[in-house]
């Protein structure tokens, strides 16, 4: 039986569109259970320990924003922490794919579920062949957002037929905390492109070059096109 997991987390909201939430981005996770990732957890747990965040629940944007958990970390640990992320996402055999939308586009959340629910439906369409390789398919959720549930149970279950879905407390699977850290760094991708980087974030990674060198172009090799 081959298993196909999908971990599935999401940034922003569906309310109006407001200068400090200027988009919405749905981030998918694939992960091929017959690929053995034990080695690349253990080296994460590792690198962790030696930070002083051993089985600690990674969230990237208060990492970034020193939030939270995060509060009273010094920035130098935090970028530690991310950069450590980073190097796990790099090792592993995974691949990804983010969905989004410019929520000013939207008059009200209907025609927003409606258009990320198009981007969803074509980009499995155009991936059927890869999904058909797999008897299951498990779709992991926080159940974090009524809205998402239904495009994932109306989306996936009209266009698949193997589809399960389990829901997940994201400290109990590194690989939730991966489609985070993803979702995180796209909404910093389009914030870079779009000229709206916050103080804490362009704090954080000092640059746009850096941002790119050390994160992002990483990122493009694991993207699902």
């Amino acid at each position: 039986m081959r298993e196909l997991s999908i971990f599935v987390d999401e940034s922003g909201d569906w309310g109006e569109y407001k200068y400090h939430s200027p988009y919405y981005i749905i981030t998918f996770v694939f992960h091929n259970q017959d690929i053995d990732i034990s080695e690349d957890l253990s080296k994460l747990d590792a690198d962790l320990k030696n930070i002083g965040y051993s089985g600690h629940c990674l969230h990237a944007g208060p990492i970034i924003r020193g939030e939270e958990d995060y509060k009273e970390v010094d920035i130098l640990k935090r970028q530690r922490i991310m950069k450590g992320m980073m190097g796990f996402i790099r090792r592993m055999d995974i691949q990804y794919k983010s969905f989004y939308i410019e929520k000013k586009q939207f008059d009200n959340s209907l025609d927003a579920i409606g258009r990320i629910s198009k981007q969803l439906s074509a980009f499995i369409r155009d991936h059927l062949q890869l999904f058909f390789e797999f008897d299951t398919i498990k779709v992991y959720y926080d159940n974090g957002q009524t809205e998402v549930n239904k495009i994932l149970s109306s989306v996936l279950n009209a266009l698949l037929d193997n589809v399960e879905f389990k829901r997940v407390l994201p400290r109990d699977y590194r690989l939730f905390q991966v489609a985070d850290f993803i979702c995180t760094l796209t909404l910093v991708r389009l914030k870079v492109e779009h000229k709206e980087m916050s103080r804490s974030e362009t704090t954080f990674f000092e640059n746009e070059r850096t941002l790119r060198k050390q994160y992002l172009k990483h990122l493009d090799k694991k993207e699902l096109r």
